[in-house]
């Protein structure tokens, strides 16, 4: 689908959120290539039989696997102890199959647009390192990374590497595919954290505790700031980390990360425009994805407010969180995220509805996606050339509705332009 370009054989190390959603998969040779970095320049050499191979065994080799199938299979032999407790499935179903269609509607937009503006983010990060890239190119990235870091055994770390070669092949360098993807997990962590403090103060139970939690971090910045400004105590505070960085820097094996990831901030010089946009996007990313959980939530008629809907998200994100085993938070987050909605109100059965029917389009309707994409991505000789070009096609074509829908639906209000090939009628 896309010209292969050799990506170097040392991606950095860091990754964002859900997301993060950034990228990963299972090609840490994509195209069937290794790299040789000579300064900036890369020479790639296809493999060969001399090469060092895995020599681990068989159960080494599948250990995150099959422990991550132990753990599923651990999860359901529990049912059968704890049925009593679990909601009705017919009535679950039946609350699922009369959900209001125009509310179904909103779910799939408004995942749609979470999901677009992280594609986004990205894009727009590389496009202040001086790189611009397609919108579809950058979709099918994203939604790609997205299923091999939510479905594969330490996917998260494989969907960096994944991301990062991507990025290179797209005709990034070292240096910006590497401040792309720390910079874009800090900046939606950072509104990660923001949404969660603001729905943490919205609700009257919780405003004490977050206001006791921030009051004493908030008093420290208050006071550090200033007393930073004072040249000696700034170097005793300081020292420390300029300590490790030049033991990084003296590690033979940790030095070209360090040096990487210390040229990575004097790539992307973004303005104010760039920063607010950054930001919004950012936003958009995790608010579009709560907006997904709210409208499964009225489409079954639970009836609960938004700040409610909030903490249950965030309970969710964090019960997943806890146990990484699970590919997806799969039975940890639709388990907190349902009693999060019974203990604002809503009965059991409709509350399961309501997660089942915002599981299904946000996570097994996007790791499919996200799987397409990734075949649409990938070059190697496991297709024929027939299949590649009918399944890039089944791609294009998903793809290039996902990016007619975040250009048009009010969660993504960030105007962009679009691809050459978009604005074609």
């Amino acid at each position: 689908m896309y010209e292969a370009v050799a990506a170097p054989a040392d991606p950095p190390v860091g990754a964002a959120p859900h997301s993060v959603r950034p990228d990963g998969g299972g090609p840490f040779a994509a195209g069937g290539a290794t790299t040789a970095v000579v300064g900036d320049d890369e020479q790639s050499h296809p493999h060969t039989p001399d090469e060092p191979r895995d020599e681990r065994s068989w159960w080494r080799r599948r250990a995150g696997l099959l422990l991550q199938w132990a753990v599923l299979a651990a999860a359901v032999a529990t049912l059968p102890f704890v049925h009593d407790r679990l909601p009705d499935l017919g009535a679950m179903w039946s609350a699922a199959t009369s959900a209001e269609p125009g509310w179904l509607a909103v779910v799939v937009l408004a995942e749609a647009g979470s999901m677009g503006a992280f594609a986004r983010l990205q894009r727009r990060l590389l496009r202040i390192g001086g790189l611009r890239m397609t919108l579809r190119r950058a979709f099918a990235i994203t939604y790609a990374g997205n299923a091999l870091s939510t479905t594969l055994p330490a996917g998260p770390a494989v969907s960096v590497v994944y991301t990062f070669r991507q990025f290179r092949r797209g005709g990034a360098s070292a240096k910006l595919a590497t401040a792309v993807i720390l910079a874009g997990g800090v900046i939606t962590t950072t509104a990660y954290t923001v949404i969660g403090l603001v729905a943490l103060m919205a609700d009257p139970h919780a405003r004490a505790l977050a206001v006791t939690a921030l009051g004493a971090p908030a008093a420290l910045l208050l006071l550090l700031v200033p007393a930073l400004r004072w040249r000696p105590l700034r170097a005793v505070v300081t020292a420390p980390v300029r300590r490790a960085y030049r033991a990084a820097l003296a590690h033979p094996r940790i030095a070209p990360h360090a040096e990487q990831l210390a040229g990575a901030r004097d790539v992307l010089r973004p303005t104010a425009r760039d920063w607010a946009a950054l930001t919004v996007l950012a936003t958009l990313n995790w608010v579009c994805d709560i907006l997904a959980l709210l409208a499964a939530a009225r489409a079954v008629g639970v009836d609960v407010d938004p700040h409610g809907v909030t903490l249950a998200y965030f309970a969710a994100q964090a019960a997943g969180s806890v146990l990484p085993l699970l590919p997806g938070g799969l039975g940890a987050i639709e388990s907190s995220m349902a009693a999060s909605l019974v203990a604002f109100g809503a009965t059991l059965t409709p509350a399961a509805a309501a997660v089942g029917v915002y599981r299904l389009v946000s996570y097994w309707a996007v790791v499919g996606i996200g799987w397409i994409a990734w075949i649409g991505l990938r070059e190697g000789p496991r297709l024929s050339a027939r299949s590649r070009l009918r399944l890039a096609r089944t791609g294009r074509l998903l793809l290039d509705g996902l990016s007619a829908t975040a250009f048009n639906h009010p969660c993504t209000n960030i105007h962009l332009p679009a691809p050459a090939d978009a604005r074609r009628p």
